[in-house]
């Protein structure tokens, strides 16, 4: 059996992960663990894709540097496609400060991200592929939000399946939830945290907001960390539980839990099964610190 094919659109990013070991010292040293490697929430949704067996093309802009090299190459060892616009930018930078909880506060330079053309996309999405997922940074983002509005009527002319991951909620706010849902209208799927969720549709209650988004998308999944994760079809929602148990780091693990049920419904697998393996995929990734690569 042929593997689903599925073209990602996202950002290209450099991660710099930093757990401080003791209170933070404002104006001296503070002991840390550091790690540096390959983000971006499109391209950890693309790994995850890809270790589950479909075969992945990703699209995004990096600068000629370093950090987008190390980019190419990780997606690369993953199996991915990395169909990448060079541009004259640095590659995007992100810093993420992890708390005692595992939560995380990031520090963002989206740099040659926001120089990713329509022109770019298009070229590539002539091509055949089954789905198209679009990372909601593309659509948070006023330089970007044409292409990735461009990108998904293309595939919807062409009779695909599309998805969206909101992907950050203070992006969210400052662009407002009317301006990304009228972006976001007509994708088949919804990814989203609970606040996210709740941002989005204007509804405090997670179980009415899902309710209230699934009247504009046809499937729609929401993350609620602890609380495991929601699924909304055909006017019914399933629950399924976290199996997350020691958590060190969450960065990764939304998007690890977005890849692994879309590559699960691509697949043919029910919601149940789906959720299933979107939370296997989420526990493995909060016990280390960094997303999964």
């Amino acid at each position: 059996m042929i593997p689903p094919r599925v073209v990602v659109v996202g950002d290209v990013m450099l991660d710099v992960v930093v757990r401080p070991d003791e209170p933070v010292a404002p104006t001296s040293d503070t002991p840390s663990s550091v790690r540096i490697g390959r983000g971006g929430s499109g391209a950890n949704i693309d790994v995850e894709l890809s270790l589950d067996g479909l075969d992945v093309t990703y699209l995004g802009a990096a600068g000629d540097d370093a950090a987008g090299r190390l980019f190419v190459e990780d997606l690369e060892r993953a199996g991915v496609t990395a169909t990448l616009q060079l541009v004259d930018a640095s590659t995007g930078v992100v810093v993420a400060i992890i708390a005692e909880s595992g939560q995380r506060s990031m520090m963002t330079d989206r740099g040659a991200n926001r120089l990713l053309t329509p022109e770019h996309l298009q070229r590539h999405l002539d091509g055949s592929y089954d789905h198209l997922h679009v990372s909601g940074y593309c659509l948070l983002d006023d330089a970007t939000r044409v292409g990735a509005v461009a990108a998904l009527r293309s595939a919807r002319e062409r009779g695909r399946s599309t998805s969206i991951d909101v992907c950050s909620v203070g992006p969210l706010r400052r662009v407002t939830s009317d301006v990304f849902m009228n972006a976001a209208r007509g994708a088949t799927m919804l990814f989203a945290n609970e606040e996210e969720a709740t941002t989005l549709s204007g509804v405090g209650n997670v179980d009415d907001a899902i309710g209230e988004l699934g009247l504009v998308f046809s499937e729609v999944m929401v993350t609620r960390g602890a609380d495991g994760a929601l699924t909304r079809l055909n006017g019914s929602t399933t629950h399924a539980p976290s199996l997350s148990r020691d958590v060190l780091d969450t960065t990764g693990a939304g998007d690890a839990a977005t890849g692994a049920y879309l590559a699960a419904r691509l697949k043919g697998h029910d919601v149940g099964v789906a959720l299933r393996a979107a939370m296997e995929a989420s526990a493995a990734v909060v016990k280390g610190l960094g997303s999964r690569g």
